[in-house]
């Protein structure tokens, strides 16, 4: 019995086969590198992560079951369940080996996309929220405004789409952020006038709510034959048109902003390294 075989035998009774569970796995890992690569938040991979998280909770299950019959009670000896099992230790290693490599992706990724919620919070509530009516003037200015009064509910409707976000990373942002707000409120915020205390004001012409930086540069590799990659014109560079592009050819590695090959990574077209 060889790796294969045994990392096989995990998805025996799964809807899945040794092969789209290896492919999943590359695409996880892409996944995973991309999200590194780029501030912006990526559309969470909703079919994927459900196909990966069953895997490990049976992969788990498997690797109980093993342990529990590697330590059978009836047995007269150890030396008596190694006989019967010679290969039960290996395949417990590998399991294990081949678990602790999916968790580790798993909690990166996780880790990555927290800290990119919390970094940018009001931008992505406001993101996937349905829009609200304008406050009146008279309306920002009441004395008991609060600066939880800004922060919009995605839960108010059923029908809003919550990506790039999951359903709970959208709950846990709008907890998050309300925490926040009371916290700012209690320490400096009810010292502010009314009009002052809104966390998403944008008086001026001038948002509080900052985003992602999309104009940075990412490698990408090409993946298809041909790639567009269209850019925003750039005023200060001296470009007169409103944008401009360039075409990668397939294995090319380029450094390109993330904004010009967006499009291209979402339809699969390049991979981020």
């Amino acid at each position: 019995m060889d790796i294969d075989d045994i990392l096989a035998s995990v998805d025996r009774d799964d809807f899945s086969s040794p092969e789209s569970t290896a492919l999943d796995h590359q695409v996880l890992t892409r996944f995973w590198v991309a999200e590194r690569a780029v501030s912006e938040l990526l559309p969470w991979p909703g079919a994927l992560m459900e196909r990966m998280m069953e895997r490990v909770r049976k992969q788990i299950e498997i690797i109980e079951d093993l342990t529990a019959s590697s330590s059978d009670p009836f047995s007269t000896s150890s030396s008596s369940t190694n006989i019967n099992n010679p290969t039960l230790n290996l395949k417990l290693s590998i399991l294990q080996t081949d678990l602790s490599r999916t968790q580790y992706l798993i909690r990166s990724l996780l880790r990555q996309r927290l800290s990119k919620l919390t970094k940018h919070s009001m931008h992505y509530l406001l993101l996937i929220s349905p829009p609200r009516p304008s406050l009146s003037q008279s309306q920002s200015q009441q004395s008991d405004q609060r600066p939880e009064d800004s922060i919009p509910d995605p839960t108010t409707t059923t029908t809003i789409n919550p990506s790039p976000l999951s359903a709970q990373e959208a709950a846990f942002l709008h907890a998050h952020q309300t925490l926040l707000a009371s916290h700012y409120r209690s320490s400096f915020l009810n010292s502010f006038p009314p009009q002052l205390r809104r966390l998403d004001d944008n008086a001026g012409g001038t948002s509080m709510v900052q985003g992602p930086e999309t104009k940075e540069v990412v490698f990408v590799r090409c993946l298809a034959e041909e790639v567009s990659i269209v850019f925003p014109a750039d005023e200060a560079a001296g470009f007169d048109e409103e944008e401009y592009g360039a075409t990668m050819r397939i294995g090319e590695v380029w450094v390109v902003r993330w904004e010009g090959v967006k499009k291209a990574w979402e339809r699969g077209e390049v991979e981020i390294l």
